[in-house]
């Protein structure tokens, strides 16, 4: 039995998170912009797995993804592309230790921003597909 509510808690904070990203991309906080892509898609993975009755843990999108595959829900190749992507900015715009020398805002563009922002997208509108189908059967 698909868990609606806590579903829908989970992907209503994974489209609030995208709205921050889309203002920070617009101030020009492009690694925020980027974590915050991060966060939306890893709220939305775990908005899907929750309504299923799991508990996630953890932060890697790739590695929840996964667990959705484990369980017969097909992710495509091309949304766990999109995963691993996102999952590489989860330390990285945050910590300036992640690099050899500089800032994170340093290493960000509006373009990269706007990539993971769509990448992000793509991977919230596979899960709501995923929720509507396991809400229609």
């Amino acid at each position: 039995m698909f868990k609606k509510k806590e579903y829908e808690r989970w992907i209503a904070e994974a489209k609030r998170t995208l709205a921050s990203a889309y203002s920070d991309l617009k101030e020009g906080y492009y690694e925020w912009a980027s974590f915050k892509a991060q966060q939306a898609a890893e709220l939305a993975a775990k908005a899907i797995l929750r309504g299923l009755g799991f508990a996630p843990i953890g932060h890697s999108i790739t590695r929840l993804l996964r667990e959705l595959s484990e369980n017969n829900i097909k992710v495509p190749k091309e949304i766990l592309y999109f995963a691993m992507e996102l999952d590489r900015n989860y330390i990285a715009p945050r910590y300036p230790d992640a690099y050899p020398e500089g800032s994170p805002f340093e290493y960000y563009s509006e373009d990269i921003a706007e990539e993971l922002i769509e990448y992000a997208e793509k991977i919230i509108r596979f899960i709501e597909g995923v929720a509507d189908e396991l809400q229609a059967t």
